[in-house]
């Protein structure tokens, strides 16, 4: 899981945490189409096989309709294991006391607008519009909305400091991500990325709602 410290210290126009991973080309709009294609080739080929398999032996030998059918689920389960993968990332972690719980929501509140407070307290996550999409801020991570090709990037990523508030935490995310939105998402491991019903799936009710915001926000 990569790390992000405070981006309040962060010069204007980059992530300081982009020189712990050089290698990575900064993510864009074209490098984020050939991700995503990339990841739904790899699903086709670890998916359909298991199914041609399953196919022909129910065709060929009836009898071993049986093995088909367990060859069908493990088709079935490869994806909905790499969405659960994503949905990970807006997991929620254990609060770290009523007192700094209430301190970072105020400052975390002082941050966002008021549709994101209401999100916020009903989901436990923050919707941020960027050029890139629009994004969901969780405590461990954030998930890139791409309308254009109805995609969900499932970005893991935490603050440098692993004992911070629950409120906190976001607000760190959020204010790296709103310093620069290219690094950030270069910075971070990318879990997971396919279609959002997929992934809605996957998640708790309540963050169901926040998935369909970000949906409906262009």
């Amino acid at each position: 899981m990569a790390d992000v410290a405070h981006a309040g210290g962060a010069p204007v126009g980059g992530l300081p945490e982009r020189a712990t991973v050089y290698w990575r080309k900064r993510v864009g709009d074209e490098s984020l189409r050939r991700v995503g294609r990339w990841w739904t080739f790899t699903t086709v080929v670890h998916t359909v096989p298991f199914i041609l398999a399953a196919v022909a032996l129910g065709v060929l030998e009836p009898v071993t309709i049986p093995v088909a059918l367990a060859l069908l689920a493990h088709a079935w389960a490869i994806p909905e294991l790499y969405a659960a993968r994503g949905a990970a990332v807006l997991r929620p972690r254990l609060p770290a006391g009523a007192v700094p719980e209430r301190r970072a929501l105020l400052l975390l509140g002082d941050l966002v607008d008021d549709r994101s407070r209401g999100l916020h307290a009903a989901t436990g996550l923050v919707l941020e519009r960027g050029q890139l999409g629009c994004w969901l801020v969780g405590q461990a991570g954030a998930v890139l909305v791409r309308h254009g090709e109805r995609r969900a990037y499932c970005y893991c990523v935490k603050a440098s400091a692993s004992d911070l508030p629950a409120g906190d935490r976001i607000a760190h995310l959020l204010l790296a991500l709103r310093c620069d939105e290219r690094d950030f998402a270069t910075v971070a491991n990318l879990a997971f990325c396919g279609a959002p019903w997929r992934l809605r799936r996957r998640l708790r009710p309540s963050q169901r709602e926040a998935l369909n915001a970000a949906l409906e926000v262009f």
